[in-house]
């Protein structure tokens, strides 16, 4: 990615509008310690359970809508990892996760992956393993991209997105919707020059 973000979009309960919180690193879960309370939750889970650190040899990134709180009520913790070495990854997932509650892992041919669910407290989490360098991977670069739009178009559009996705839209197509993005939502986003 060319930018840099720094700032967290929150909402601010009080005053009904996002605040921002400086020099935000998408590569450290302690931005979520001082998030929403969905955010200190999901901080709360990942460091009592150390499931970053549990896949720490993968480069774990927290990815997804939480981090930049567009997240609704089924929203999961998606993390990504670089997995060179598929059977240490697979070892490793069943290792700390397989006594978790709905734990599975498969193979996602679409994306030469793969792909562990299961539940702890209220958070389903998914973990998502590919061979290429997670800062790489088009979830984290979505993600990024996502959270400049919200840091320019602000609170309104934020409540759209969200809007949409209670109404069943992914977050990809959703963005591309309120943007007026033709073709794939996916691909259209990555060529967004922000």
């Amino acid at each position: 990615m060319a930018f840099i973000l720094s700032g967290l979009l929150t909402l601010d309960t009080a005053r009904n509008k996002s605040c921002m919180v400086p020099n935000l690193n998408f590569l450290d879960i302690a931005y979520l310690e001082n998030g929403n309370e969905r955010q200190k939750n999901a901080y709360q889970v990942l460091t009592e359970n150390a499931i970053l650190e549990k896949l720490n040899r993968f480069t774990p990134i927290l990815v997804g809508t939480i981090p930049i709180n567009i997240d609704i009520e089924s929203s999961d913790l998606d993390i990504i990892c670089n997995v060179n070495d598929e059977e240490a990854f697979v070892s490793t997932v069943k290792n700390h996760f397989k006594n978790k509650m709905a734990f599975e892992i498969s193979k996602n041919l679409n994306f030469n992956a793969v792909k562990s669910n299961f539940v702890i407290n209220d958070f389903e989490i998914e973990i998502f393993g590919q061979n290429i360098p997670t800062q790489q991977q088009n979830a984290y670069r979505h993600m990024l991209i996502e959270y400049k739009i919200l840091l320019e178009k602000g609170e309104d559009f934020r409540l759209q997105v969200i809007e949409l996705k209670r109404q069943g839209y992914k977050t990809e197509p959703a963005f591309a919707k309120l943007l007026g993005l033709q073709g794939d939502p996916y691909e259209e986003l990555l060529k967004l020059k922000l």
